[in-house]
């Protein structure tokens, strides 16, 4: 096999022209930065994640804080996902039906430490490509029938929401909203709105562990064991957890849970997953069919049967799952709460309203305020164009900080140093 060096050599005619050849050998070559030694952390905390935020590639005079969106793969991540197309597209598998694409098989080597990471079982996860694509599969996937009621909440992701809206428009189920409050003051009023709002005709609960919209981190285990009590399955959009918090999808107890790991983990972006409880499996149907569709005894496995797909993006999310056990989830949940908290502690000192939770066991890594009489797009675009400072706005006056863990405290500072500039400027 062609060391990296020379695969880069090889293709540098093309990339070169276009000035990435580079680009692309200094993640890999001894100069780049290394990972912070674990003792740094004891020593001084701000030092170590100023030290791991080099794995990162977002320029060191850019600010992001919208995570929530989308995150940033580090370094040994792009070195997998780079490594894996290499060997893939050299077509030298060891066997002749090997080919390297996903789609048609198990991929264990994939899916083995993703299921540890979020504690289940193997054959209870599908490798997919987003929460969207695995909250389609539920909502199309489950026999329900015209009248039968799925009850969610006023603040799910499009990705969440309208597969269950698609069913509903053509066959005539009904969904129902909840409407959380903003922002959710306890765990207690949460039950209690879902609790009202199932019905004899209640099939499927749904909800986000964490919502997109105020980054409240809602009550999941407790939502769960009220859905099973009263025989109905929960299905939990988990798009931000992963990467954020720590996950044990056995001890929440759902029926299906799915999610997007290039947020949080800085995974892959066209990697996702669903899991299916195995107790569950064989009440879904497959909505995407090709060989093994019909194949009880793969379980969960015949969901990931989606025809060709990419897998390199695999490699990339196995080494993001890597990556966060290398730093430890213990520490990265400890300081996305940390900075979150900080970040908003501030906000409220300028005058900002808070629809994130003044109860620090229902919000993580994304808090959400309104700002006004600033409106959005305007600071949002001023933010970026004016200052390198990335946030996500919402009309008429809402911004979403979402702080990753590789976000310094210095980098906080900048930002609300310039919302009070553009406060007493420009409103």
């Amino acid at each position: 096999m062609p060391d990296r060096r020379g695969f880069l050599s090889s293709v540098g005619g093309v990339v070169g022209a276009l000035g990435l050849a580079p680009r692309m050998e200094s993640l890999f070559d001894d100069a780049a930065p290394q990972l912070p030694a674990s003792s740094l952390y004891e020593k001084d905390e701000e030092a170590y994640w100023t030290e791991l935020r080099k794995q990162f590639l977002i320029p060191a005079d850019e600010v992001y804080l919208n995570n929530g969106t989308v995150g940033s793969s580090p370094r040994p991540v792009l070195k997998a996902i780079f490594d894996s197309y290499e060997e893939s597209e050299r077509l030298a598998q060891t066997e002749p039906e090997d080919y390297p694409i996903w789609g048609y098989a198990a991929w264990n080597q994939y899916r083995d430490p993703l299921a540890e990471f979020i504690g289940c079982k193997r054959d209870e996860i599908a490798l997919l490509r987003n929460a969207t694509e695995a909250n389609s599969y539920v909502a199309n996937g489950l026999d329900l029938k015209a009248g039968d009621e799925v009850l969610i909440t006023d603040q799910e992701h499009p990705g969440g929401e309208h597969p269950w809206d698609l069913r509903a428009k053509r066959y005539g189920i009904v969904v129902k909203k909840i409407t959380l409050p903003k922002p959710v003051l306890n765990a207690a009023s949460v039950l209690n709105l879902f609790n009202d709002g199932i019905t004899p005709k209640t099939r499927v609960v749904f909800f986000s562990h964490i919502t997109t919209t105020t980054g409240v981190v809602l009550p999941a285990k407790e939502i769960c064991a009220l859905t099973r009590s009263k025989g109905i399955l929960s299905a939990v959009d988990g798009a931000h957890v992963p990467g954020m918090m720590k996950l044990n999808v056995h001890d929440l107890g759902c029926d299906f849970y799915s999610s997007s790991p290039h947020k949080w983990l800085q995974a892959p972006k066209g990697s996702g997953f669903l899991y299916v409880r195995d107790e569950v499996i064989d009440r879904v149907w497959n909505t995407i069919a090709t060989e093994g569709w019909d194949d009880v005894k793969i379980r969960a496995e015949r969901f990931q049967r989606i025809g060709s797909s990419n897998v390199p993006a695999l490699a990339g999310l196995r080494a993001a799952i890597a990556f966060a056990n290398q730093i430890g989830m213990d520490r990265i949940e400890k300081r996305h709460r940390q900075m979150a908290d900080y970040v908003l502690g501030e906000m409220l000192k300028r005058g900002a309203e808070s629809w994130t939770s003044p109860d620090a066991a229902l919000r993580c890594g994304i808090t959400t305020v309104t700002v006004a009489p600033a409106k959005m797009p305007d600071l949002e675009n001023w933010m970026w164009k004016e200052k390198k400072i990335r946030i996500r706005g919402g009309a008429p006056h809402k911004i979403r900080q979402s702080t990753p863990y590789f976000i310094l405290r210095k980098d906080v500072d900048r930002y609300l140093a310039a919302f009070d500039e553009y406060r007493n400027t420009k409103t």
